[in-house]
């Protein structure tokens, strides 16, 4: 039996409400209760299920590496508002805005651990690659995260840079799942490549969108526009625009989210108005496509029956919010 996308999410939602946390001390445990209790997509571990089912893995030792993706995941995330000063995660108060940054710290290492705790779990057949994968998946989260962090004091940051940074910092936790489901099923090496590649470019094709979506999004959606121009953060919108535009241009480009003189609605307008120009929304929407088109091309090539390819496109059609 081959389950859907909306079975495996349920499958693995049950599975991780049966994850056993120590009470005390509980300043400790309660944020991570907290924070793995906030909901999400559970994108990562959806798709190690997926991966593994397809290449015919056991699912009850996939739903082992599916929890311990999932904990990673949701540690970086704790750590990512401490950085940030995030105050709100998934539309609550994140952990580091309800108890403070030395407990979020704390509470992030020991879910870090907890991932660890979970992969020790693994077959002593499986474990040691998969362990590969999934340090050479963390570290590449660690590197992605500072080459972000360098390119926010750059004044100008090229296209190809930009997208090797977001394929560590969004895609390898994307792609790690992938070849660790893929590895627990006992995949061929020439297919965990190919799964690696199918879900990188998924990765860039979601991330890049996210992006898109921030400054030409649908308010209706409930998606609050313009926030990364307010922030003068460094996207490809802005990576894009700031190859393409004149020396005065890159002024503006550079300083207008810390003009005072100008509302949080002038400020998003005065940006916009120049990626329009510089036909920056085209170029993103070209890229986005790209990576798409070329992630799903992949799933004709692996060695795996036609409804799990299937199920595979299903997933990255949800993820990228289309229905065909």
């Amino acid at each position: 039996m081959t389950h859907t996308n909306e079975q495996m999410l349920e499958l693995f939602e049950a599975t991780l409400r049966q994850l056993q946390t120590p009470e005390e001390p509980e300043l400790l445990y309660a944020p991570i209760i907290y924070s793995m209790s906030g909901g999400g997509k559970r994108l990562r571990p959806v798709l190690l299920l997926l991966t593994a089912e397809a290449f015919g893995g056991n699912i009850d030792e996939a739903m082992i590496a599916a929890q311990a993706v999932e904990v990673f995941h949701n540690f970086t995330l704790l750590h990512d508002d401490i950085m940030d000063n995030a105050s709100m995660r998934r539309g609550k108060p994140s952990v580091f805005a309800k108890w403070g940054g030395n407990v979020a710290i704390l509470s992030g290492d020991a879910m870090l651990i907890t991932a660890y705790k979970l992969l020790a779990e693994l077959s002593a057949e499986r474990l040691p690659r998969v362990l590969r994968i999934f340090n050479d998946m963390a570290l590449e989260v660690c590197e992605g995260q500072q080459y972000g962090m360098d390119f926010e004091q750059k004044q100008k940051v090229s296209v190809v840079d930009y997208l090797q940074m977001i394929e560590r910092k969004t895609s390898a936790l994307l792609s790690g799942s992938a070849m660790i489901g893929a590895t627990i099923a006992g995949a061929s090496d020439d297919d965990i490549k190919k799964i690696y590649r199918f879900a990188t470019e998924l990765g860039l094709a979601f991330q890049l969108q996210d992006e898109m979506l921030d400054s030409y999004g649908d308010e209706a959606l409930g998606k609050k526009i313009g926030g990364d121009i307010l922030e003068g953060k460094q996207t490809y919108l802005m990576v894009q625009a700031m190859s393409r535009a004149t020396d005065e241009q890159r002024e503006v480009l550079r300083t207008t989210h810390l003009n005072t003189n100008l509302s949080d609605v002038e400020k998003i307008a005065t940006v916009k108005a120049l990626y329009d120009k510089l036909d920056v929304k085209r170029a993103t929407e070209q890229q986005i496509e790209l990576r798409f088109e070329r992630a799903l091309s992949v799933l004709d090539t692996l060695s795996i029956e036609r409804d799990c390819t299937v199920q595979l496109a299903e997933f990255a059609r949800n993820l990228m919010g289309r229905k065909k």
